[in-house]
């Protein structure tokens, strides 16, 4: 489980594909630089090998990374 302060900005550079699955809360996300999305609880992000995402939190959340 990994959490996101308030108004924290954290940029994760990937080794292995993931998938981030949000618990609670909500966070906006830049995957390879495409354009910001929102997700809320039950919505989750994948990102491939060599990839990267940006999330951005204005209020704590929560999220499981599944490695693959």
């Amino acid at each position: 489980l990994t959490n996101a302060l308030p108004s924290s900005t954290l940029r994760f550079d990937l080794s292995t594909k993931e998938v981030m699955e949000v618990v609670d809360g909500n966070a906006f996300v830049s995957i390879n630089g495409a354009p910001e999305q929102e997700f809320k609880a039950g919505q989750s992000w994948e990102v491939e090998k060599g990839g990267y995402f940006i999330i951005r939190a204005e209020q704590p959340v929560h999220y499981v990374c599944h490695f693959e």
